[in-house]
């Protein structure tokens, strides 16, 4: 691979890390603990929806984001012929 598009490889790569870092931020730390007032307002299997986010629901986010990451990176390897 030369050099411009290994660049545009890489670039690709850290807009997907920055756009699924910054949704995992805004679950865990917006929905977990700024907002959490505001959520516990509802409820989730018998627990307070901000409760939840901040014990279990930021888990489970970040985990579904790894498989979205995992399908992400085989579209951008088979885009630039990598695998």
């Amino acid at each position: 691979m030369d050099k411009k598009l290994a660049e545009k490889y890489w670039k690709e790569n850290i807009k997907y890390l920055i756009i699924l870092l910054s949704i995992w931020f805004t679950v865990s730390f917006g929905f977990g603990i700024l907002l959490i007032e505001e959520l516990n307002q509802f409820k989730i299997g018998g627990f307070k929806l901000g409760f939840w986010f901040a014990q279990q629901g930021s888990i489970y986010v970040f985990v579904i984001l790894i498989f979205i990451y995992i399908i992400l990176m085989n579209r951008l390897d088979k885009k630039y012929n990598l695998k």
